[in-house]
């Protein structure tokens, strides 16, 4: 049992497709609402090596950090606000990055293989995100969408720099080239940031195939008329990304915030959660 179940305070929904021009999906997701996870990884390489890498990324970190978090709750530091849960979560992804890299370079058929990761740990009434790649994190709040990651790519060093614009960059043939992915190179930085949470959020974690085919205002409007209903918006995030071409793999994870979900508080507390 987790010190904290989460599964009264989050609604968790997932769909995954693998869109209108490729023949299978390498997009792998892995979610439980009970321990606050939500993990979406969008692989790359060979024929079926990406779904390998994807596969991978999702099955190592989603056993390992429900292992993990199943002993006690991580809490945000008092100092500077930080969460306890950066360094677990680090060190399973570099454990994550280690296998896919060595599967990679012991066999043929996985040569070059890796794979895009966004991740969500729910806990103490806030988020911790961690991403490497494009696949993107969103906070919808009161009818306001905002990303809450940035691309590690090609197109938004690009774009950082002045060298296109965005409505250039939306034209752009260079959408799909990413400057970090997990298991290409034996060791990655990834990203993590830490939000705070209200009761009504909506996050949104999803792989290219989604905000490459609708554009932020679309999900938007998506999200803000179906708050109430998040299979529904799942479900017509992924026709509208098919209804727009398909291009790619698509998949979404819609996490809802309930209620509060605060940790226990105080010293004794915190002490026995760490030796649970």
């Amino acid at each position: 049992m987790t010190d904290i179940d989460l599964s009264n305070s989050l609604s968790i929904v997932t769909r995954s497709d693998a869109g209108m021009v490729r023949s299978h999906n390498e997009d792998a997701v892995f979610v439980s609402a009970s321990s606050g996870l939500a993990i979406l990884a969008d692989g790359m390489g060979g024929y079926n090596a990406g779904e390998v890498a994807a596969g991978m990324a999702t099955s190592i970190l989603g056993a390992e950090l429900e292992q993990a978090f199943s002993s006690r709750a991580p809490y945000r530091l008092e100092r500077g606000g930080a969460s306890d849960a950066h360094g677990v979560l680090e060190a399973s992804v570099a454990r994550a990055n280690t296998a896919i890299y060595e599967a990679a370079q012991s066999q043929p058929q996985y040569a070059g293989m890796g794979t895009t990761l966004v991740m969500a740990r729910f806990h103490d009434n806030s988020v911790t995100l961690i991403h490497i790649g494009d696949s993107r994190a969103y906070r919808a709040r009161e009818g306001r969408l905002e990303q809450l990651t940035k691309d590690h790519s090609l197109l938004q060093e690009q774009i950082d720099s002045g060298m296109i614009t965005l409505d250039e960059a939306r034209l752009s043939q260079n959408r799909n080239l990413v400057t970090r992915a997990l298991g290409v190179d034996p060791v990655v930085q990834a990203e993590i940031r830490d939000f705070d949470t209200l009761p009504g959020d909506i996050y949104l974690l999803c792989s290219d195939g989604l905000n490459d085919m609708v554009d932020d205002g679309d999900i938007a409007e998506t999200l803000r008329v179906h708050a109430d209903d998040p299979e529904q918006a799942a479900t017509l995030l992924v026709q509208k990304a098919n209804d727009h071409g398909g291009r790619d793999n698509v998949s979404v994870v819609l996490v809802k915030i309930m209620r509060e979900y605060a940790a226990p508080r105080g010293l004794i507390a915190r002490i026995l959660a760490w030796f649970r």
